[in-house]
């Protein structure tokens, strides 16, 4: 008698309970993958009921129930829901395909839904365009752009499907998002030549990737282009144009942007106005941010959490957290409940003016709420503990992040790095930077910085180097901080002549002295015999002023 599709998907989680999507899902059936279309192989280990008795019907309600449990979010129940549904015989077909594979790709095994798809080929089922979609999906998430590419290529050299607006998208997104921004607007242009025209989105999307790289040429022409075609331009698009300005700097080009909206009759959202009041934030203009928040309910609109977030961040960045802390509260009686990311930047605006028990005293009302602090909180909270001296408290407060399966990334052991330099426990800061690559983290500059910083000022200019050998060897490159504090470390000790090769490095490189190492170098020329070759050296690192 056949199961109930609840108690299929109970049996399922059960099933799949213990192992989580980076296990195999597939550790039950793998083995069937190569007899998949032999009659006398099921799919799964267990004996094949009779497809004969079961109804064409039958697809479309197994199916239906395989993407019910895939809309969960649930993408390795959903495959052993599958599996549970082969042993029963149960018929498949192009869509059951689609979703297997589609589960694969979010999952983040592109590999296993490759296999899915060379099985149900060689049973005779045809691939549609959503199923190729899913698989360049699949390969732009696990970061195989040139796979991607070479698999996009092919289905428009051999015809293997129609590419429609779904499928043009997703290889421009995918483009955009891998940081192949160029490649993803020379496809658009190509794609504008053919009778698969690009819809609004693509174009957006191409937009909001240049965007991000500053390529404000290419902007400019897309838009024109748009116009040309006779695309509208919509709030979505003016919305990236005006956040872009704004994190650019460019604040009165955004308000520009804004005055074209209403020439077209397009009414900017609470998406457009928020990044106008963070574009002003950025800037400290906190009086600027204030007018456009007020401004925002006269004009219809209601200010979202992440608008009241954007405005609380300005507060704390500009030291006025009474105002922040008053905004905050006000959050909750407008029925909106604050997220992650306004906790954390309350936080750390109570924090950073020495507030430290209202920031504690946040984080646990935050944790009461049930609101699951990030990364970010944690770092922003072991940082405080850090600066203040309290290394213990801040090791312990590591464990606790990691016992609530938090796990710290190369900012966070750069912040205990820092404490315990500070707190003069220097070994213990190397033993840290050392041990980081059995964590599977790679540290960068700024880690390496700390240590050659401490290392200098406690006199230890030889280890310093050593160290900046090491930082080169593992690929990290040294910037105008790692040079300045090798230099100050040296001309402490007076080893002028050992400083030079480090200040012709930076000249080479095109670093300059920050103001401690300038002071010394002048001071240095002053209080000894003429040096034309030290002169001129300082010439070319000291910033004219």
């Amino acid at each position: 008698m056949k199961e109930s599709g609840m108690a299929l998907i109970r049996r399922a989680i059960a099933a799949n309970h213990g192992y989580g999507i980076y296990a195999d899902p597939f550790s039950l059936f793998r083995s069937s993958f190569h007899s998949f279309g032999e009659k006398d192989m099921p799919f799964s280990p267990n004996p094949r009921i009779d497809l004969s008795c079961i109804k064409e019907a039958d697809v479309f309600e197994f199916t239906k129930l395989l993407q019910f449990v895939f809309k969960m979010k649930q993408y390795s129940v959903a495959l052993q829901l599958f599996d549970e549904m082969r042993q029963w015989g149960a018929p498949v077909n192009e869509y059951t395909m689609s979703i297997l594979i589609n589960c694969c790709s979010l999952l983040k095994r592109v590999d296993l839904g490759f296999a899915i798809f060379g099985c149900f080929f060689k049973q005779g089922y045809e691939a549609n365009v959503a199923t190729f979609t899913t698989l360049l999906k699949g390969l732009f998430l696990v970061d195989e752009v040139a796979e991607a590419e070479k698999l996009f290529k092919k289905i428009l050299t051999l015809k293997l499907c129609e590419p429609n607006d779904v499928m043009i998208l997703t290889v421009i997104d995918g483009f955009c998002k891998s940081g192949h921004v160029l490649t993803a607007h020379n496809l658009l242009l190509a794609f504008e030549e053919t009778i698969y025209k690009p819809n609004a989105k693509a174009y957006t999307t191409v937009i909001d990737g240049l965007c991000d790289f500053g390529r404000w040429k290419e902007v400019k022409d897309l838009l024109k282009r748009m116009v040309n075609h006779k695309i509208p331009l919509d709030v979505v698009t003016f919305s990236i144009l005006v956040d872009a300005l704004c994190k650019e700097g460019s604040i009165e080009e955004a308000e520009d942007v804004l005055k074209t909206m209403k020439q077209h009759n397009i009414c900017p959202n609470i998406i457009t106005y928020t990044a106008l009041i963070d574009g002003y934030c950025l800037q400290g203009k906190m009086n600027k941010a204030r007018r456009v928040f007020d401004s925002i309910v006269g004009k219809g609109l209601k200010p979202s959490v992440v608008t009241y977030g954007t405005l609380i961040n300005g507060y704390c960045k500009k030291g006025e957290v009474d105002e922040a802390l008053r905004l905050f509260l006000e959050v909750s009686s407008k029925g909106l409940e604050p997220t992650t990311v306004t906790y954390s930047a309350m936080i750390h605006g109570l924090l950073n003016k020495g507030r430290i028990g209202d920031g504690w005293k946040l984080f646990y009302d935050m944790e009461a709420r049930r609101v699951r602090p990030n990364l970010v909180t944690y770092n922003i909270l072991l940082d405080s503990l850090c600066r203040n001296r309290q290394i213990a408290e801040a090791f312990s407060f590591l464990r606790t992040m990691e016992d609530k399966g938090v796990t710290p990334n190369i900012i966070t052991y750069g912040i205990l790095i820092s404490g315990l330099c500070k707190d003069g426990k220097l070994d213990d800061a190397r033993n840290i930077l050392n041990e980081l690559p059995s964590k599977g983290l790679q540290p960068n500059d700024y880690t390496y910085n700390i240590v050659i910083g401490s290392l200098c000022r406690e006199g230890l200019v030889e280890e310093a180097k050593g160290l900046l050998i090491v930082m080169e060897r593992s690929g990290c490159v040294p910037d105008s901080v790692t040079y300045n504090h090798i230099i100050q470390g040296l001309l402490k000790r007076n080893e002028i002549y050992k400083a030079m090769p480090f200040l012709e490095d930076m000249s080479e490189k095109g670093f300059f002295a920050d103001a401690a190492t300038s002071s010394m170098l002048i001071n240095h020329l002053q209080g000894s015999e003429k040096n034309d070759i030290l002169q001129e050296m300082i010439k070319k690192v000291v910033p004219k002023i």
